[in-house]
C-alpha cells in the first residue's frame, strides 16, 4: 500500500486535517517541480476541502513521459498475456475498494452514490474486458497472390500514450482509454480533471497495486493550460486519448495534426429521445427523467432534448414536469438523494446562463430553472432540474451543449421530422426512439445520425462491449470501449515471408503468370 494512501487513511475523521497529495512518476510520489498546489472541493459543500494537489507545469510533463519512455521497450517486449493479467488483478482491486472509490468520487464530483458505484463498476468490466484481450490482439493472415509467399498482419503498441479525461466519469473514463492502451503494449501518462484528482490517483494506486512496472503508468495533475498542452505537445508523446468539450477538443486535434500524432477525441452532444405517438408512455417518460436528470445533466450522453409526437405532446409535458419537481436533490451520499449538485461555481453559472437564454428565446419554464441557495444546498453548487417546453429546434436551448440539469421539449407533427429535428444539430452522440412499430424503430436505426442509437431506452446506458462515439462535431471518427478501443492504441504492421528462394515481383509475376496459361 502506498504512503499516500496510508496517510489517508490515518487523517480520515480528523477535522481539519486536508491531505497534500502528490504526482506518480516512475513508481514514485513526488512533488511538482513548482512546489505549488491546488485544492479540489466538495461541490456539495464548497468549503469542505477533498485535498491539495501538485500543480504540474511541463518541467512534470517532461519528467513522466521521460520515465514513460524508458519503461516502453521491456513493456512492449512484455508479452500480451502477462500484461494482461495485471488488468485482472486491477480489477479484483478495484472490487475490494469499489465503495471507497464510490465514496469519494461523490465528494468528489457530486453524483448519487449509486451512480458513483456504477461508475467504478464499469472500470471494473473495462479491467476484465481488455484483460481478456490480452490473448485476443487479432491480426489477419490472408493468401499471397503468389506462390510459397505467406502474408499476415500483427498490431504493435504506438509508444508513450498521453490521457486526458473529464470530471464527469473520473473512474470509469480512465479505464476505457487506459486499460486498452496497456494491455497492447503502450506506456502512459494521465493527466486527470482538475475537479477529481483524488479519483485519479487513487486509480493510479490501485494500479501499481496490481504490478505494473515503474514508468509504465505516470499521473500529473494540473490544469489543461499547462500540464495538459505540454503533454499534447511533446514529441515524444506519439498519441492523445481526450474525453472534453468540443471546443477543447478542437484545439488539441489541431495541435495534434500540426505534429503529425495520432489524436483520439470523445466530445460533446446534444442527445435527443424521441417519443412517438404509438409509445408506451410511462416507459418513455421514465427513460427521459433518468436520461436528463441522471448525473444532474452532467453526461456527454445526457437527454437534453426530447422530441414529442403532437398526439402525446401535452401529456408528456404535464407528466414530465410533475415527475422532474418530485426528484429529491441534495448530497449525493444521502441514499435518497436522486439529484446532486452540478460539479463546480463556473458549471452552475454555465447552467443558469442558459436558463436565462432560454427564457429570452422564447420558450415556456415549465419547472425549475433556479440556483438552490437555501437550507442544505447554500454551501453547494444545486441547479433546480429544469424543464422547458416550446422549444423550437433552433433555439440555443436545442442546439448547444448545456452540461446541466436542463432539457427542452421539442413538439414535432410526424415520425419523419422527428428525425430531421433529431439530427438537426452540429452533434452525433446518442440519439432514441421510443416507438412500438418495428418499422420505424429500424428506420430510425438507420437513419438516425449518431455513433449510438437507442430503441425504447434513454440516451444514456452504454455498455463496455459496444464501441463508444459519435459522428460530425462529436468526435474525430475513433471510437472507445469493445474491440474497437485496441485500434485507438496499436499500429497495424503487414508483413510478407517469401520462402521460393527467388525474387517475386507482386502484381507482375503474378498477372503474367496468369497470362502465361491463357
Amino acid at each position: 500500500m502506498s504512503t499516500q494512501t496510508e496517510t489517508r487513511e490515518k487523517m480520515q475523521g480528523k477535522p481539519g486535517m486536508v491531505q497534500t497529495y502528490q504526482n506518480y512518476i516512475n513508481g514514485k510520489w513526488q512533488k511538482a517541480k513548482s512546489g505549488e498546489t491546488f485544492a479540489s472541493l466538495n461541490p456539495a459543500n464548497q468549503e469542505e476541502v477533498i485535498g491539495h494537489f501538485a500543480l504540474s507545469g511541463p518541467e512534470d510533463v517532461k519528467e513522466a513521459v521521460d520515465a514513460a519512455e524508458r519503461a516502453l521497450t521491456a513493456w512492449r517486449r512484455t508479452p500480451a498475456p502477462t500484461r494482461a493479467e495485471m488488468l485482472y488483478k486491477a480489477a479484483h482491486l478495484l472490487e475490494a475498494r469499489k465503495e471507497e472509490l464510490a465514496q469519494v468520487m461523490t465528494r468528489e464530483m457530486g453524483k448519487v452514490i449509486k451512480e458513483a458505484r456504477g461508475d467504478v463498476q464499469e472500470a471494473i468490466d473495462m479491467a476484465k474486458y481488455m484483460a481478456g484481450e490480452g490473448r485476443r490482439l487479432f491480426g489477419a493472415t490472408v493468401p499471397s497472390e503468389l506462390a510459397n509467399k505467406f502474408a499476415m498482419s500483427v498490431r504493435q503498441p504506438i509508444g508513450v500514450v498521453g490521457i486526458i479525461t473529464p470530471w464527469n466519469f473520473p473512474v470509469a473514463i480512465p479505464s476505457w482509454k487506459m486499460f486498452p492502451a496497456l494491455v497492447a503494449g503502450n506506456t502512459v501518462v494521465f493527466k486527470p480533471a482538475t475537479d477529481t484528482p483524488l479519483c485519479g490517483l487513487m486509480f493510479i494506486e490501485i494500479m501499481n497495486e496490481a504490478g505494473f512496472p515503474p514508468g509504465v503508468i505516470n499521473l500529473i495533475t494540473g490544469g489543461g493550460g499547462r500540464a495538459g498542452m505540454a503533454l499534447v505537445e511533446d514529441p515524444r508523446v506519439r498519441a492523445i486519448s481526450i474525453t472534453g468539450s468540443t471546443a477543447v477538443g478542437r484545439q488539441v486535434a489541431g495541435k495534434c495534426g500540426e505534429l503529425m500524432k495520432r489524436i483520439s477525441c470523445e466530445l460533446g452532444g446534444k442527445n435527443a429521445i424521441c417519443v412517438m405517438d404509438d409509445a408506451d408512455m410511462d416507459l418513455a417518460l421514465e427513460g427521459a427523467l433518468w436520461g436528463a436528470f441522471g448525473t444532474a445533466g452532467q453526461r456527454c450522453t445526457a437527454t437534453s432534448r426530447v422530441i414529442i409526437h403532437t398526439k402525446k405532446y401535452k401529456e408528456f409535458c404535464d407528466r414530465f414536469v410533475e415527475k422532474a419537481k418530485a426528484l429529491k436533490m441534495g448530497n449525493g451520499l444521502n441514499p435518497e438523494v436522486e439529484v446532486g449538485p452540478v460539479c463546480n461555481k463556473s458549471q452552475l453559472e454555465t447552467v443558469h446562463s442558459y436558463v436565462e437564454i432560454g427564457k429570452k428565446e422564447g420558450a415556456k419554464l415549465l419547472c425549475g430553472g433556479n440556483i438552490m441557495t437555501e437550507g442544505e444546498f447554500a454551501k453547494g453548487c444545486f441547479h433546480e432540474p429544469t424543464v422547458f417546453a416550446d422549444v423550437k429546434p433552433d433555439m440555443r436551448i436545442a442546439q448547444e451543449e448545456i452540461f446541466g440539469p436542463v432539457v427542452a421539449l421539442i413538439e414535432v407533427k410526424s415520425f419523419e421530422e422527428a428525425l430531421k429535428v433529431a439530427n438537426g444539430t452540429e452533434y452525433g452522440l446518442s440519439l432514441s426512439m421510443y416507438t412500438q412499430d418495428v418499422n420505424r424503430a429500424f428506420t430510425a436505426i438507420q437513419e438516425l445520425e449518431s455513433g449510438i442509437v437507442y430503441i425504447n431506452a434513454p440516451t444514456i446506458g452504454a455498455e463496455i462491449q459496444l464501441p463508444f462515439g459519435g459522428v460530425k462535431q462529436t468526435g474525430n471518427g475513433h471510437r472507445e470501449a469493445g474491440t474497437a478501443a485496441i485500434d485507438q492504441f496499436t499500429e497495424w504492421k503487414s508483413v510478407y515471408i517469401d520462402f521460393s528462394g527467388r525474387l517475386q515481383k507482386a502484381q507482375i509475376d503474378a498477372y503474367e503468370s496468369n497470362s502465361d496459361k491463357e
